[in-house]
């Protein structure tokens, strides 16, 4: 299929990822990063700049869609790379677009609460994990701090902000890829993942200032509160691959988290 649309000439190799929906494509110095069904959201991605660019968008009699960005030079940032001011003000970006917002709302998308996240954690959890202790804490403190964090902040969220998904092109420029994930929700789901993973926490009030927000003790609770339940989701998935150690290391941070 991706030959009959590019032509023999183009070298086409998978991308890798969950899905097997992605493919890297080049010729004669031509480079491309193809996605099958990607969402109409990737153009304003691109439009942002937050994005590498959008090239072009194709659709198969079949009903399949193809879209074609640049394939950039670069490389994925590190543990250590998280501490850049870059990262904080493309963050920042992502969360006061407008045509961001907009664009989900008209594909559709609803703003993701607490109780959302919580029924699908203990609908998920299978019966071995939950007779974990940490485990089982852990819900406990979802469960008991659900009335304290809802909150009138609506944003964009990728979800997803661990440093494979931030890429720094040849040129310096920062991007945060691989949006499938994108929700409507407060912000603290994507700070909270950030600053407990990446920033220590002597940092976090500078961080937030450059940020636009305060270091509250609302905000405290909330990005706890989504931590745990990003967490929790991480583990189970963990279980269902097999890959026990990267489990057992998720359960630890919940054991250790404060």
């Amino acid at each position: 299929m991706l030959e009959h649309l590019l032509g023999q000439d183009w070298e086409i190799t998978p991308a890798g990822g969950e899905t097997g929906e992605a493919f890297f494509a080049q010729n004669n110095g031509q480079k491309l990063f193809l996605k099958r069904n990607s969402s109409p959201f990737l153009a304003v991605l691109s439009a942002e700049g937050i994005v590498p660019k959008l090239v072009w968008t194709k659709r198969f009699e079949n009903g399949d869609v193809f879209t074609a960005q640049q394939w950039l030079i670069g490389r994925e940032f590190s543990q250590s790379d998280m501490t850049d001011d870059r990262v904080v003000m493309l963050l920042k970006k992502i969360h006061t677009s407008k045509p961001l917002l907009e664009m989900l709302k008209r594909l559709g998308k609803t703003t993701l609460m607490p109780n959302m996240i919580l029924a699908v954690i203990k609908a998920e959890l299978d019966e071995e994990l939950t007779s974990n202790e940490t485990i089982t804490k852990s819900i406990a403190f979802l469960e008991e701090n659900i009335p304290f964090i809802n909150s009138e902040e609506e944003v964009v969220c990728h979800c997803d902000v661990n440093h494979n998904n931030w890429l720094l092109s040849e040129d310096n420029q920062l991007y945060l890829i691989d949006w499938d994930g994108a929700m409507i929700a407060d912000p603290a789901i994507d700070l909270g993942m950030l600053l407990h993973w990446y920033i220590p926490k002597s940092e976090w009030t500078e961080w937030l200032e450059k940020y636009g927000f305060e270091l509250t003790d609302s905000l405290m609770l909330r990005m706890k509160w989504y931590v745990v339940a990003q967490t929790l989701n991480s583990i189970q998935w963990y279980k269902k691959k097999s890959r026990y150690h990267e489990m057992e290391k998720w359960i630890q941070f919940l054991n250790d988290l404060d």
